[in-house]
């Protein structure tokens, strides 16, 4: 098993050795950073060919092969069309706004990736109030989305902009319940310790009923929180036409884009951290061979494995169900994930002080 844990404390005492504390501080932050980075663009692309090969296999297509090995330098292609394409002046908008709208989106998205334990010492931050930093990163976003369609000067933008805008903050309050729920049974909010206390068990299994109930209501929350079907509502095409991104061209419709995707991404990673165990591998109590076997695989495989497994769950739900009107959408939080998350919390609370969990 790989320690990453050590192998970053042989690197910053390295680093403190051959240079002053204070640059040595600056060149980890700046490798940390490119890490990050480089992580969250390939992970882009991998998302991305992932996205249009499970939407050719649910409707009976090939999807991309022209461009590489079956199509896989398909989006490479769709990147650089996107880098040489015109950046269109809109007319009366905000040029300020409107320039820095998909960078906060992706900024807000990147500092999320960032917080994500793809292994035993392999995550940025990790700190004892690491969950409501998750919460709290992944939360601004939503300006990036209200400053696009409001600084494009464009009714459609500003009206799929309005949407999005009620959509995720409503859908927040499901989702922070549920990762409430797993706090309360967890006892913390330093997520290496929630994932290390799941490996004998992961909490989906160890907290019973509720854990499977706050699983179900995080997947439908964080479908809406990433805008895809069937809570596509604020980029309706038949309606909005692209919705808040309409009037963007170039890298700043890729940026969005990107963003989508990996929103998607860091989606799965919070259901795997919190529900499946995050890094740990399989456990069942009294194989002691097989438990003994599931350790010898990596835990960034667990990881990464897990989360393509959600990630492909969340797919399924996209091509496969119709796009709901808005006030079913809204009708769907506020009547019933909120009432059953509340609940749902309460009786977590009550099992973790009786003690009838795992």
């Amino acid at each position: 098993m790989i320690d990453f844990t050590s192998i970053n404390a042989s690197i910053e005492s390295y680093l403190q050795s051959v240079l002053p504390a204070q640059v040595a501080t600056l060149v980890e932050c700046a490798l940390i950073a490119v890490c990050a980075i480089a992580a969250y663009l390939v992970f882009a692309i991998v998302m991305i060919y992932m996205e249009r090969k499970v939407c050719a296999a649910f409707q009976c297509r090939i999807g991309p092969d022209r461009v590489g090995f079956l199509g896989l330098l398909q989006v490479f292609a769709d990147v650089f069309k996107m880098l040489i394409k015109e950046i269109i002046d809109i007319k009366d908008s905000d040029r300020a706004l409107y320039t820095l709208a998909p960078f906060l989106v992706v900024m807000s998205s990147l500092i999320t990736f960032s917080c994500l334990p793809f292994d035993n010492g392999l995550q940025v931050l990790d700190f004892n109030i690491g969950v409501f930093f998750i919460m709290a990163a992944s939360s601004f976003g939503v300006l990036g989305i209200l400053l696009a369609g409001w600084s494009s000067n464009n009714k459609f933008s500003m009206i799929g902009a309005i949407r999005s805008g009620g959509q995720m903050i409503s859908y927040e309050l499901s989702m922070s319940l549920c990762i409430l729920t797993l706090v309360v049974l967890s006892g913390t909010m330093r997520v290496s310790e929630i994932v290390e206390m799941q490996r004998e068990g992961w909490f989906i299994v160890r907290g019973h009923i509720p854990a499977i109930i706050a699983f179900l209501i995080y997947l439908i929350a964080g479908n809406a929180e990433t805008n895809r079907a069937p809570f596509d509502l604020p980029e309706a095409e038949s309606e909005l036409t692209a919705g808040f991104h309409t009037e963007y061209s170039g890298m700043g419709f890729g940026l969005f884009y990107v963003a989508e995707f990996m929103n998607l991404f860091i989606i799965a990673g919070i259901a795997t951290t919190l529900f499946l165990g995050g890094w740990t591998p399989l456990y069942i109590p009294g194989l002691d061979g097989f438990n003994a076997a599931m350790e010898w695989i990596p835990g960034i495989v667990w990881f990464l494995g897990k989360v393509f497994f959600v990630i492909w769950l969340l797919m399924w739900v996209r091509w496969t169900f119709p796009r709901l009107r808005i006030d079913q959408v809204l009708v769907l939080e506020w009547k019933y994930l909120v009432p059953i998350g509340l609940l749902n919390l309460l009786i977590m609370t009550v099992c973790v002080v009786m003690g009838w969990t795992l």
